[in-house]
């Protein structure tokens, strides 16, 4: 069911989103040569805590998981794709990461994604952070009152296309709100003018994920969590929680 939220619950969901964006901003600066993916975590949950929010990545268990989520982030490092556990791998000079965090405030919830590198960066995952980017923002100026989802789906995936750079087939963007999960679900790849209309209140996570070696397939971790290249190509993720408006698409998930 998809739930239509109030302007009220928008400016809810603004706070959440906000509290995403300094846990995000915390877990970045925490980041540098030798230092643990676990703390990049511990960086995040500080934040969370001080603003009384809650993790929804913390015990989350979808059907293909395991077991539950150990972390408030995923992080996923050079080519895993998204879903990384945050471990006692230390980071190394020019690793790309990919950071993905949610939080829910007062019964509301948002969602985001960076990829940074750390240290010494490589041209070539520079551009992909970029086409990343470029990939979010075509879909965010489709996320417009008349559109439908399926509008979304195409800028997404003409970015990634232009780029040669591939996204994993089943995994896309999804509706947000009291829950991290709603629907509709938000396909990275599909047809303009196809799909569920797009109007004042709709709320979304629009996230691609691309993957330099322009495959769509993907390998997972025998974590059960973490999704990697097949080919060992890099990857990057970068996501923001969308609210559509009648003064077009707003970022919920900004500081």
């Amino acid at each position: 069911m998809v739930e239509i939220k109030t302007d009220t619950a928008l400016e809810a969901m603004r706070e959440a989103g906000r509290v995403v964006a300094h846990a995000l901003a915390a877990a970045r600066t925490a980041a540098a040569v030798g230092v643990r993916l676990r703390d990049l975590d511990e960086a995040a949950r500080t934040v969370l805590a001080k603003a009384g929010a809650r993790s929804p990545f913390l015990g989350y268990r979808p059907s293909f998981a395991p077991t539950p989520f150990p972390a408030v982030i995923c992080a996923s490092v050079n080519d895993a794709v998204v879903h990384g556990i945050p471990d006692d791998y230390r980071l190394r000079d020019g690793d790309l990461v990919s950071v993905d965090c949610g939080a829910e405030l007062e019964g509301w919830t948002g969602d985001a994604a960076i990829s940074f590198i750390v240290g010494t960066p490589r041209p070539a995952d520079l551009e992909l952070i970029a086409a990343t980017q470029r990939a979010l923002d075509a879909g965010i100026a489709a996320a417009t009152v008349g559109h439908r989802i399926g509008d979304i789906s195409h800028a997404v995936g003409t970015v990634a296309r232009e780029a040669a750079c591939g996204m994993p087939a089943d995994f896309g963007g999804h509706g947000i709100g009291r829950r991290m999960h709603e629907d509709p679900h938000v396909p990275n790849h599909g047809r303009p003018g196809r799909g569920f209309p797009l109007s004042h209140g709709l709320t979304l996570a629009i996230e691609p994920m691309l993957m330099a070696g322009g495959r769509n397939d993907y390998l997972t971790d025998p974590d059960g969590w973490t999704l990697r290249t097949t080919d060992g190509s890099r990857a990057a993720h970068i996501e923001h929680t969308v609210a559509i408006t009648h003064d077009g698409p707003r970022i919920l998930t900004l500081p």
